[in-house]
């Protein structure tokens, strides 16, 4: 019989579990194997997957990645699964098409910068970080077709985007199919207590129980959250949509874009980042809901603590930076200066200057941000990626918030 105080634990913990979610599949068993875990003394093994499908994770990614730290600080061990086999595939959830499928050295090169990203939100020295190539990669393909063989087409068809695409005569692929195959493997492979997921992952969160089962183990408990809108204030946060806030942003940019969101999402992202914190601002929350309250202050004060969170320290020196270069319209103080030799040419290509700079990812967002008059030199639009500048020295702004001198020489 479990005791009083393993069950008033088992409780606590359940309400931080519960805390954010919006669905928790398999509670009564959690309940179960939560008593079990605190009377053993043995911590609870859940699993949160992420495919490096872009270099950068964003505050959208970051909704569940708070509760697996939450997990790790009631004592339980977080799995941290970065997809490198799973990216090859493409996770077709939530998409209208095929999914391009990344190749390994895309994949690899993504998946570099992801520990230290989770790095800033979990205690990665006690995390285990896995890879699923690791048994993917070695799985034969009779076991594999024996995989595959816990599932059903029409079981397939169930889930709302290939039954949409199916409907409107849109192709699926095969391999979109084997998708939540390799990752309900996943949670066989590293025997997973629980999973977190976006509410987009419930089918493949829901299909790990059912291959769980099939091949032995208890099923895991599946915790969904909500997802995150994105900066156009409809479609949810992607780096395929251009509408995210990269927790490695500079702690400038995280304040700006937050500032520049509408009220209402605003309101939106306090519910859905809080993670368990903020609850000095819950009361003004409730204001503000109720169409009374300072909007302004509120999104002021929730900007500096969300650039706090992945940036500490930084938050004030964030917001002083906006009062200063957006709403007074100065130049800050501290702009890098980034010298080029011109060589021979005696002049240097604007791509070129943009590139040295570090304020653009690639030469392809270069020209498009030349071509959006997205590109201010010397406080003139430059709108020809083709420009060429001589010796001298120059201001070039990008946006709002990004500026670097140029001495050419």
């Amino acid at each position: 019989m479990t005791s009083k105080s393993t069950s008033a634990e088992v409780e606590r913990q359940l309400d931080v579990i519960r805390d954010g979610a919006v669905d928790c599949y398999g509670e009564e068993e959690l309940r179960t194997t939560l008593a079990e875990a605190i009377e053993a003394s043995l911590p609870l093994r859940v699993k949160l997957g992420m495919d490096p499908s872009a270099p950068d994770l964003h505050l959208g990614h970051t909704v569940v990645l708070q509760k697996l730290r939450r997990f790790q600080d009631l004592g339980h061990t977080p799995i941290f699964l970065i997809g490198d086999f799973t990216a090859r595939i493409g996770d077709p959830s939530g998409k209208k098409k095929t999914r391009p499928a990344l190749d390994p050295a895309e994949v690899a090169e993504n998946a570099q910068t992801y520990v230290e990203q989770a790095g800033r939100v979990l205690d990665i020295e006690r995390a285990e970080i896995r890879f699923n190539s690791e048994w993917m990669d070695r799985m034969s393909p009779s076991d594999f077709v024996r995989l595959c063989s816990h599932g059903t087409v029409a079981r397939l068809l169930e889930r709302d985007d290939f039954s949409k695409r199916y409907g409107a005569g849109e192709p699926i692929a095969v391999h979109e199919f084997l998708y939540p195959f390799v990752q309900a493997y996943d949670s066989v492979a590293l025997e997973s207590n629980i999973e977190l997921g976006g509410t987009d992952q419930t089918f493949n969160l829901l299909m790990a129980r059912e291959v769980q089962r099939d091949y032995g183990q208890r099923p895991q408990a599946v915790i969904t959250h909500p997802l995150l809108v994105g900066l156009d204030g409809s479609e949810k946060m992607s780096k395929s949509l251009g509408n995210t806030i990269g927790i490695t942003d500079a702690p400038e940019d995280v304040y700006g874009k937050l500032m520049s969101i509408s009220d209402a999402l605003m309101l939106d992202y306090f519910d859905v980042l809080k993670a368990g914190e903020w609850g000095d601002l819950a009361p003004e929350r409730e204001r503000l809901g109720a169409g009374a309250g300072d909007p302004l202050a509120f999104k002021r004060e929730l900007a500096r603590r969300v650039v706090d969170r992945f940036n500490p320290g930084e938050g004030e020196r964030a917001a002083e930076h906006f009062r200063r270069v957006i709403t007074r319209k100065q130049v800050p103080d501290d702009i890098p200066e980034t010298a080029i030799d011109v060589g021979e040419t005696g002049d240097c290509g604007l791509i070129d200057i943009l590139e040295a700079t570090g304020l653009v990812a690639s030469r392809s967002e270069a020209r498009r941000l030349v071509t959006q008059k997205a590109v201010q030199l010397d406080g003139e639009r430059v709108a020809d990626p083709l420009q060429r500048l001589g010796p001298g020295a120059y201001l070039l702004k990008i946006g709002k918030r990004r500026f670097a001198r140029i001495r050419l020489g």
